[in-house]
């Protein structure tokens, strides 16, 4: 799906103007490490975009979201996966190596874009193509919804796994003031199965008349929506509260409810 030597090149180009999705996921992270009453001696973070997390997080290993991780076997009490996991070829593959990685009891926090981000963009650029050309190309790399990436958790082996989300919105004077952002964040097209030649500017021009129709914000600018996406889960550990065994309650749920107990039909 992703073609690694593009995505390469377009975070290269990232400045830091384009961090703020980043800075966003910084914020996520702390909230969550701020309930946790544990610290954290061995921490990894796995992210394209070494330089901004290195500042953050001095103490950190950092390491590249390539899809074969270097990490070793439960060396770490905490693994940070930012703001790649949307690129990822395999993010079963990538779980399960971060898992992999942790010592037990280990936290393992993931934020990274979600379905829901640039849907005005990719629903407007689409109806344009297909009005100019005739035709529809991949534009924008698909993304996984919330429910999905929970049972991603799970197939990882994670414990207590969490998924939740929350969706920013930004605006831009025009598609053009959006795609510079993009590539400022070094989020631009890097999807293997991409056009390799360069757009009529025909299909842009009809697209930001569908986005202002649209889309567009009470000051007349246009919305944009990113969606941050963010998975917590620990390593096993027999320490870790555990499920009862089915059967094994003391007392009726309907007792509890103060409600009769109905069977079901056949």
């Amino acid at each position: 799906m992703t073609d690694r030597i593009s995505l390469d090149r377009n975070r290269a180009r990232a400045t830091d103007e384009g961090m703020f999705l980043h800075r966003a996921a910084a914020d996520e992270i702390q909230d969550r490490l701020d309930m946790v009453n544990k610290p954290f001696t061995t921490p990894a973070i796995v992210t394209g975009f070494a330089p901004f997390w290195r500042a953050l997080h001095h103490d950190a290993t950092i390491l590249g979201d390539t899809d074969t991780l270097d990490l070793a076997p439960q060396a770490h009490d905490l693994i940070l996966h930012v703001m790649g996991l949307h690129w990822a070829n395999d993010p079963v593959g990538q779980l399960i190596q971060c898992r992999r990685a942790l010592k037990p009891d280990g936290l393992f926090i993931s934020v990274s874009l979600g379905g829901e981000t640039l849907n005005e963009l990719r629903r407007c650029l689409g109806e344009a193509e297909i009005a100019v050309t005739g035709g529809l190309s991949p534009r924008i790399a698909p993304m996984p919804e919330l429910r999905e990436l929970g049972a991603l958790l799970q197939r990882g082996g994670f414990a207590l796994p969490v998924a939740d989300t929350t969706i920013l919105t930004a605006e831009y004077r025009d598609i053009w003031h959006l795609m510079r952002d993009l590539r400022a964040m070094g989020e631009t097209n890097a999807l293997s199965a991409r056009v390799r030649y360069p757009s009529r500017r025909a299909v842009f021009t009809e697209a930001q008349k569908l986005y202002a129709q649209h889309f567009a914000a009470g000051n007349g600018r246009l919305n944009a929506s990113f969606e941050l996406q963010v998975l917590t889960g620990w390593a096993p550990d027999a320490s870790q509260p555990q499920p009862l065994r089915p059967g094994s309650a003391s007392q009726r749920l309907a007792d509890a409810l103060s409600t009769a107990e109905r069977p079901l039909r056949d």
